[in-house]
């Protein structure tokens, strides 16, 4: 199972970097992608920061994404992780990192957040991020 961030569910939003790569790769792994409430919130933020003209569809995209990509339940395990994590990521990224660890199911994570993707492989995470080259962040990229 794969665990999206709010950086990665952004990804859905037309005009975002790497939209068209993270289509490619997210829309045949639907049925595997998990996110928490948090990251549904971010992309609301992100929509937010659209012109006017736009939000409407944007939002849209936001209410797919909600009906598609189920929410997972932010657990004590998750709090523990996120709270270990929390002295060396920002916040959110903190409790990105606890339900992605946190769930037994889960083995990857896809983000465009360079500081969670380094936390995650110290997890033993595979972390996903279409449309970056590989290792992009372990200053590694282009690496096999």
């Amino acid at each position: 199972m794969i665990y999206a961030d709010g950086t990665a569910l952004s990804r859905f939003l037309p005009g975002v970097a790497c939209y068209e790569d993270w289509m490619r790769w997210a829309i045949p792994q639907l049925g595997d992608i998990t996110t928490t409430q948090l990251g549904l919130t971010e992309v609301r933020q992100i929509v937010e920061l659209y012109p006017r003209e736009q939000k409407a569809e944007a939002y849209e995209i936001v209410k797919k994404i909600k009906t598609h990509v189920p929410v997972m339940r932010i657990s004590d395990e998750n709090v523990q992780v996120s709270s270990h994590a929390a002295a060396v990521l920002q916040p959110f990224a903190a409790i990105h990192l606890g339900a992605a660890v946190a769930h037994p199911k889960v083995d990857t994570i896809a983000t465009y957040d360079i500081e969670l993707a380094r936390a995650a492989v110290l997890y033993e995470l595979k972390v996903v991020t279409p449309g970056m080259p590989d290792g992009w962040h372990n200053g590694v990229a282009g690496a096999s």
